[in-house]
């Protein structure tokens, strides 16, 4: 058995190493550094949580994300999951941001815990999930119904 303590970095290719980081810079990650030797941006925030953008991406997706957004189904990582300290907020900042909620808020069920889900510009899918908020004055979260 290896054991694994903890996800030390999410990596994400791009296309535009600008744009992504106006993308995510509203998510409060700042650049970190560029490695010397390889098309990598290295970003945290100010929690600690590293992402890799590999800004090397060279094919068009069409708009679309090929995990995601086309009837055959490929192996693969679909998205990211992000713990927000509040849904509530996200969802303000995302706002006015004009940044689009593509699905959410949702509840997945007993846990009572509501995700939010966005793209970034070049379509990778992020969660971002809240726990143990009141979020009655929020209203509109809708329990989460499994997707063919």
């Amino acid at each position: 058995m290896i054991d694994i303590q903890t996800v030390d970095h999410i990596g994400i290719r791009v296309a535009d190493l600008d744009r992504a980081m106006h993308f995510y810079g509203l998510f409060g990650f700042v650049a970190e550094h560029r490695a010397a030797n390889d098309a990598v941006a290295v970003i945290k925030n100010r929690h600690g949580v590293e992402i890799n953008l590999i800004y090397n991406a060279n094919s068009g997706n069409g708009g679309n994300n090929i995990l995601m957004d086309v009837p055959e189904k490929y192996p693969g990582y679909t998205h990211v999951a992000f713990r927000v300290g509040s849904i509530a907020d996200a969802i303000v900042m995302l706002r006015e941001n004009d940044i689009t909620i593509t699905q959410g808020p949702v509840s997945f069920g007993r846990d009572g815990h509501v995700s939010l889900f966005v793209r970034d510009p070049d379509r990778n899918v992020i969660e971002l999930r809240g726990r143990e908020e009141d979020l009655s004055k929020l209203g509109g979260v809708k329990v989460y119904e499994p997707r063919n």
